[in-house]
């Protein structure tokens, strides 16, 4: 089973007046922070830029140069479009994994045994694995190549939200036990928030 880290680093970061993927906790960027966990479970890793790529690329090049071809930065040129464009992109590339762990730039707090929790719900009765606490659900999303192909080939699907009535996914549903999957830094006062409880 091969597992491929989908981590989105592409947006404007519009809210938070500063670019999200490179805000540091202790010195080390979200892009760092996040792709390193992502290498302890999956394979490969595809972090997918838009807005300032050449800073993204050069931060992954100066912090993360030791694990080589593990880590593919994919441009998504159509970034202004929205996430949904740049999780199309980095499943194009991720064209040799059975499972995708699907992760946003703003959750940097999920504590490394998060992760090996979460791979070990794989179960192939299933081909969607969502985290959820206290009934509700969060990220990252965990997904096989079937959904995969659903994402990329299917016309008329513009967001995720488009596949909630579609019966070909089997969705399971982890209940975890951390708040941390709801984690979303918006904003200045979000990201004061997070640095001031570390």
């Amino acid at each position: 089973m091969k597992i491929a880290g989908l981590l989105l680093a592409a947006g404007l970061s519009g809210r938070m007046k500063r670019f999200k993927p490179l805000l540091e906790i202790d010195g080390k960027p979200f892009v760092v922070i996040i792709t390193e966990k992502l290498l302890s479970v999956c394979d490969n890793i595809f972090v997918v830029t838009g807005y300032k790529d050449g800073e993204v690329c050069n931060t992954i090049d100066l912090n993360l140069s030791e694990y080589g071809s593990r880590i593919e930065v994919v441009h998504n040129a159509d970034y202004e479009s929205g996430m949904f464009s740049s999780l199309q992109a980095g499943l194009k590339s991720a064209t040799e994994s059975d499972w995708f762990l699907y992760h946003f730039i703003d959750q940097p707090g999920l504590e490394l045994k998060f992760y090996h929790s979460f791979i070990n719900e794989i179960d192939y009765n299933y081909n969607w694995i969502q985290p959820v606490f206290k009934e509700r659900k969060g990220h990252p999303l965990l997904f096989d190549s079937n959904v995969r192909r659903i994402i990329l080939d299917e016309k008329g699907i513009t967001s995720l939200r488009d596949l909630q009535r579609n019966s070909e996914i089997k969705r399971k549903y982890w209940v975890c036990c951390t708040d941390l999957i709801f984690q979303d830094i918006d904003t200045p006062s979000d990201y004061n928030r997070i640095k001031d409880s570390i």
